[in-house]
């Protein structure tokens, strides 16, 4: 009995792909491409899921489209331009690196070089001091200083 359920319990995930039976198409390359697609494309409700994860009706319509597109002979990026000027830019997991994007693209390498380069200058700021250049305590503060730590 536990492996039964045991069983149950591993295949249930396998039932979380949102693909319906109709929605798939006879040809398997060209189904293989709407999957890719699909895994390229986040669904405008979730969010967080691609819209073949997704069983928002929107996903659903996306899904539908994208194989409509592959049927009419489109490539894979007339299909995700298509999706594109449908929904924005949003929808794609990994924007395109130009326009505004090209900003967020950027910001990363450069915030970490500029990390770098302050680490290196704090170092080499720190290994150029030298001990003997500190200013000595004068008498009046060696002894206020032997007060408070009595204290």
């Amino acid at each position: 009995m536990r492996r039964l359920v045991l069983l149950i319990a591993l295949l249930l995930p396998l039932s979380a792909w949102a693909v319906q039976p109709d929605e798939v198409l006879p040809d398997p390359a060209a189904e293989a491409r709407a999957r890719e697609i699909g895994q390229m494309l986040r669904c405008p409700v979730c969010q967080g899921e691609n819209i073949d994860e997704s069983n928002a009706p929107v996903s659903r319509d996306l899904r539908l489209y994208v194989r409509e597109r592959i049927v009419a002979g489109d490539s894979n990026d007339e299909v995700i331009d298509a999706v594109v000027d449908r929904f924005g830019e949003f929808v794609l997991f990994q924007p395109r690196a130009r326009g505004g994007n090209l900003v967020l693209w950027l910001a990363g390498p450069v915030m970490l070089l500029a990390a770098l380069l302050g680490a290196w200058r704090f170092l080499r700021s720190r290994a150029t001091a030298r001990p003997e250049e500190t200013e000595a305590l004068s008498r009046a503060e060696r002894d206020r200083l032997d007060q408070i730590m009595r204290d």
